[in-house]
């Protein structure tokens, strides 16, 4: 089993910038592609961004790019999540997740093994 917490969240203006955090515990795996969902209220989870293992393969949400950036810390087994240029509609609960093994990046909800609980991001206008 794999653990997720995330951190990091918060209320913060429109324009502003927050990071988020997700440390994994467990029977982590550097190897495995991990990334970023969130959902806001009355909405379906949707795809925010995602890392393979050695950060070589990156892929973002078209809603995010040039805003949002994904990295990893494979020796601190944290994954992050720099935001900047916040806007209202990245009000969300922002969740990471896992794959498991060798699995390349995906953008796929079902296709990730691991869950966190989430962090509520709040973006003011």
């Amino acid at each position: 089993q794999v653990q997720l917490v995330e951190s990091g969240g918060g209320l913060v203006h429109t324009g502003g910038s927050l990071r988020l955090s997700c440390a994994a515990s467990g029977r982590t795996k550097s190897s495995s592609a991990m990334g970023w969902f969130r959902q806001a209220p009355g909405k379906e989870r949707e795809f925010v961004a995602a890392i393979n293992w050695r950060s070589i393969s990156t892929i973002y949400a078209d809603s995010v790019k040039g805003r949002f950036t994904i990295s990893r810390d494979n020796a601190q087994n944290t994954l992050y999540l720099q935001m900047n240029s916040l806007k209202p509609e990245d009000t969300a609960v922002y969740y990471c997740a896992a794959r498991i093994g060798y699995a390349p990046v995906s953008s796929k909800s079902n296709e990730y093994n691991y869950w966190g609980q989430g962090t509520q991001v709040t973006v003011s206008s």
